[in-house]
């Protein structure tokens, strides 16, 4: 993560379900992901891209493309820019307007993830 302020990640009802049935298999560690030798550590950053690889696309997606894909559908659909920026950790460019904008838009950020997830599932079942 680029932004040394905690990242406020508002989900989806989708997601909160997924992280709670997670939850069964990881226990009520600190970390969603813990690591198989060390669980009071998280995944290695290669763990994703492995996976992925083994589902046949390698060369093709990475655990960065996804957000890519995430930010050009969410841009394509008339999301505000600042609120998926600020939903992917991507820290304001603009240092001034960065140092006077402290706003997190909760509300607008939490209903598009809502869409996001609702649009997901959708596509899930075509």
């Amino acid at each position: 993560m680029k932004i040394k302020d905690p990242h406020i990640v508002p989900l989806a009802h989708q997601t909160i379900a997924i992280l709670e049935q997670l939850r069964e298999f990881t226990g009520n560690g600190e970390f969603l992901f813990p690591g198989d030798r060390n669980p009071r550590k998280p995944i290695s950053n290669n763990t994703l891209l492995f996976a992925i690889y083994r589902m046949g696309y390698h060369s093709r997606m990475t655990g960065h493309g996804f957000r890519g894909v995430a930010s050009t559908i969410l841009h394509e659909q008339g999301y505000e820019h600042e609120h998926i920026e600020l939903q992917l950790a991507h820290q304001d460019r603009d240092e001034v307007s960065a140092a006077d904008n402290y706003a997190k838009y909760l509300v607008p950020r939490t209903k598009m993830m809502q869409e996001w997830a609702n649009y997901l599932g959708a596509a899930k079942k075509k």
